[in-house]
């Protein structure tokens, strides 16, 4: 694909080859996200990030990697904030924004609602998560992290075995992941959930379509095992109709250190979207394995910088212009903030 002014609405626009070119980028961008070296060539454009759903960790990343690369941030949070509110149409709304800003970032609490807004948008339009539809870039930072941990450990994306654990429904990360392994080889998928929160149907189905073996397993010791990287989730309590109704399944699932020892191979990489409830009823991944080096979801939030630094620069067309307006940073350059995979 030529990613110079494209939307990027779904894992279902990218090949293999399209994963791999923004994951040779983001590697690229390694010294920059450190803050080792210095970019400007993004200088006088304009990012807006329009998050109509409660996030922190997506609306800063994607904001933090404009600026890396010396652009300006604006930003809209929660409907009530917004023109909406006022009956406007996301159509209207598209062609308003879109005079004002280079790229446009988005995340809705209705599932199509980004589709429908770039239709209208003059400039390129990254879905930052649709409702329980999709969240592509955090597919793309998931996937890269996942080849990361798997290359320390001498494997490969083909031949991968993942268990995705927790509500299977509406965790859209959950269902991006699962479309953007389509492209890869031979893959073997335990789901993991309890019956009522199964994974749509049509993503096992183009999961089965594409060769891939999927098994189902309403008991977590069973499902964790012979696998290479665990993939929970928390229960999306916001998109069920009732409190009541999210709360029988939250804290199901939950692993913990004894739990991994016991049923999971050593050194299988134990993933998670984040935010992950450290309340103490609903927790998914219990806090005794934050000493667990193979536990990585804080190296997933780093190469959420990486891999939204290199979709920018592909989109705006900047990727040849960056190593030749760079310089050292003398000020900063302590690699140990990044958090490292345990192995050499």
């Amino acid at each position: 694909m030529n990613f110079v002014g494209k939307h990027i609405l779904s894992v279902a626009q990218l090949s293999r080859s399209d994963v791999e070119q923004i994951f040779s980028v983001a590697d690229k961008m390694i010294p920059y996200a450190q803050r080792q070296r210095i970019t400007r060539v993004l200088a006088g454009a304009i990012l807006s990030n329009l998050f109509f759903e409660a996030s922190t960790r997506t609306r800063l990343s994607f904001g933090a990697a404009f600026n890396l690369l010396g652009g300006n941030v604006l930003e809209t949070t929660g409907l009530a904030s917004s023109s909406l509110v006022k009956g406007e149409s996301l159509q209207d709304f598209a062609r308003v924004i879109s005079g004002y800003s280079d790229v446009i970032v988005m995340r809705h609490p209705d599932a199509g609602s980004v589709a429908e807004f770039a239709e209208s948008s003059r400039s390129p339009v990254l879905n930052g998560g649709d409702g329980s539809n999709e969240h592509p870039t955090q597919a793309l930072l998931d996937l890269y992290t996942i080849e990361k941990e798997l290359n320390y450990r001498r494997k490969s994306l083909d031949g991968l075995r993942i268990a995705v654990v927790g509500d299977l429904k509406y965790g859209r990360a959950v269902h991006s992941l699962l479309k953007l392994l389509k492209v890869f080889h031979n893959i073997t998928v335990h789901m993991v959930s309890p019956p009522d929160l199964r994974a749509p149907e049509r993503v096992i189905a183009e999961l089965q379509e594409a060769g891939h073996e999927v098994r189902d397993f309403d008991q977590l010791e069973l499902g964790i095992q012979a696998v290479d990287v665990l993939y929970v989730t928390r229960t999306q309590e916001e998109r069920f109709s009732s409190a009541a109704e999210a709360i029988k399944y939250k804290g199901l699932f939950r692993i913990n250190q004894a739990v991994y020892t016991q049923h999971c191979e050593p050194n299988t990489v134990i993933m998670h979207p984040l935010p992950r409830d450290s309340r103490e009823t609903a927790q998914e991944l219990s806090e005794d394995l934050d000493s667990n080096p193979n536990l990585a979801v804080f190296r997933q939030t780093d190469n959420g910088l990486l891999i939204r630094m290199a979709l920018f620069a592909l989109i705006l067309d900047v990727v040849d212009k960056i190593e030749f307006h760079s310089a050292p940073v003398a000020w900063r350059a302590d690699p140990k903030k990044w958090e490292q995979p345990p192995f050499d």
